[in-house]
């Protein structure tokens, strides 16, 4: 699972530079900084650009089905490239993938603020996409090469949500208020700096684990299987979402995707290198840590759309006012972070991720029971943000632990890939779904009162998806193992999946 920094060229071959532990801890430090930078520049990325939308329609003659694909290209691009993005930190080395990532995403940021017509920015838009799917699995990784499985890595993994949850907050209030202060464009070139910031520190940090590996090749049958079919998945939820899953667009998307992943699963049972190791899923942990990112993430994508509706449309807020409201979310995933970082050990991944997951389904059932035309900050906005995300928070070293228990270090891309893909297709899933149950509630209705049933059912819906989330963590996860390391004692585990990858 790692060690403190795996050993490169240059090191003396115990993972150091060759100062001893202080040269450790130093890369260590670094490594979790660039990891964090590039978490929370994946997550700003996903929201920045939803507050600006109006003022891009304005400013380059957009349509409004055109709109969409500002915020869609991005999502196909990062969802559909997930898994081969892993897969070839894996391979090629996380530092080769890390700095083309890094300077594809900030090149495409460059060229969106410059942006002279729909299809440029578009264009630039699925190219930053792009970039993103190459940085999400190795912020995840870096975290496994420089820290081992114990205290220092839940603290680590505890940093590692925070960023993500911060990066997502940030987002939405840097959106309103860049684009008040100085337009559209700004929210664009935000990134740059960012990027900057990044690859400075990833100079900084020194040697990175997982280095090339000279024997493997890359998959490419499976890549493009896998790339086609979930770029189409996604697709086919985001269309959905637009126009019904009752559409001959969606259902013929769906079926494409499903059939191209079927095909995907066919080449990866037989092939020597494979993009996705079909005995990866054969861990408990591994498999419900999937599971339960994919409803947690339903769940919360889902959330974040409807109350950034439900303070603007019903409650009057504006775009600024609303960015600084979802703060108080932030906080509380912080503060699930620390307290899980320190209580990992001693409850273990079982018992935190069942109580995380059902706090965070309480908190949005009282989302749903105060989403009303009357609602008030404190009732409706503050208290079940604070107890939601608190609930959230607590679930992401459990999380982040469950989904790389018994991952050989050669895997690790692979299975932070597989955990990304999880959190994508599950956001676009949970959007649409709760989208056609809004509006089945409101039945067409845009006056306030009818807008504010239909968030109320959407956010049931999410409490529910929750709800589901921890229960599968109940149920699904093996009793608690703890040893003096760590939470889970996994190395019987990951010997097991070496074998069956050295089998292949």
């Amino acid at each position: 699972m790692g060690g403190t920094v795996a050993g490169g060229s240059g090191t003396d071959g115990s993972g150091t530079d060759g100062s001893g532990t202080d040269g450790a801890a130093r890369h260590a430090r670094w490594l979790l900084v660039v990891a964090l930078t590039v978490q929370f520049l994946v997550s700003l990325d996903m929201s920045v650009v939803n507050v600006a939308l109006p003022d891009i329609r304005g400013d380059l003659g957009f349509g409004r089905d055109g709109l969409l694909w500002v915020v869609n290209a991005y999502a196909l691009a990062f969802g559909g490239l997930l898994l081969l993005g892993g897969r070839l930190a894996d391979l090629a080395g996380p530092r080769r993938v890390l700095t083309a990532g890094l300077v594809l995403f900030g090149l495409a940021s460059l060229a969106g603020g410059l942006a002279w017509s729909p299809g440029s920015l578009v264009a630039a838009r699925a190219v930053q996409g792009v970039g993103a799917a190459a940085l999400a699995p190795v912020a995840f990784a870096l975290i496994t090469f420089a820290f081992p499985a114990g205290p220092a890595r839940s603290r680590a993994l505890g940093l590692w949500g925070m960023a993500g949850a911060a990066g997502g907050a940030v987002g939405v209030l840097a959106g309103g208020v860049l684009t008040d202060a100085a337009g559209w464009r700004a929210v664009m070139l935000v990134n740059v700096p960012i990027v900057a910031f990044a690859l400075a520190a990833a100079a900084r940090s020194g040697p990175v684990g997982g280095q090339r590996r000279t024997g493997a090749r890359l998959d490419l049958a499976g890549a493009l299987l896998a790339t086609a079919g979930t770029t189409l998945l996604v697709l086919g939820l985001v269309r959905a979402s637009e126009g019904g899953w009752g559409s001959a667009v969606t259902l013929s998307t769906l079926g494409a995707a499903v059939l191209l992943l079927a095909a995907f699963v066919a080449v990866e049972l037989r092939t020597a290198s494979p993009l996705l190791r079909p005995g990866l899923l054969r861990g408990r942990p591994v498999l419900t840590a999937n599971l339960f990112c994919l409803l947690l993430a339903s769940a919360q994508f889902g959330a974040f759309y409807f109350v950034s509706l439900y303070m603007q449309l019903v409650l009057g807020y504006g775009a600024t006012a609303a960015g600084f409201a979802f703060l108080p979310f932030c906080v509380g995933v912080v503060a699930g972070s620390v307290l899980a970082a320190r209580a990992v050990a001693a409850l273990g991944i079982r018992r935190l991720m069942t109580v995380g997951g059902t706090l965070a389904a309480l908190g949005m059932a009282w989302f749903a029971a105060t989403a009303t035309v009357d609602g008030s900050f404190l009732t409706s906005i503050l208290g079940p943000s604070l107890l939601c995300s608190l609930g959230i928070g607590l679930c992401f070293v459990p999380l982040g632990t469950a989904a790389t228990t018994g991952v050989v270090p050669g895997e690790t891309g692979m299975a932070s890939g597989l955990l990304n893909s999880s959190r994508q297709v599950g956001g676009s899933l949970g959007l649409a779904v709760l989208v056609t149950v809004a509006a089945q509630v409101t039945g067409g209705g845009t006056g306030r009162g009818a807008l504010s049933s239909g968030y109320a059912a959407a956010f049931w819906g999410a409490a529910g998806l929750l709800a589901a989330a921890a229960l599968a963590a109940y149920v699904l996860l093996p009793g608690e193992r703890r040893a003096p390391g760590g939470p889970v004692a996994a190395a019987p585990v990951a010997a097991e999946h070496e074998e069956d990858a050295a089998g292949r």
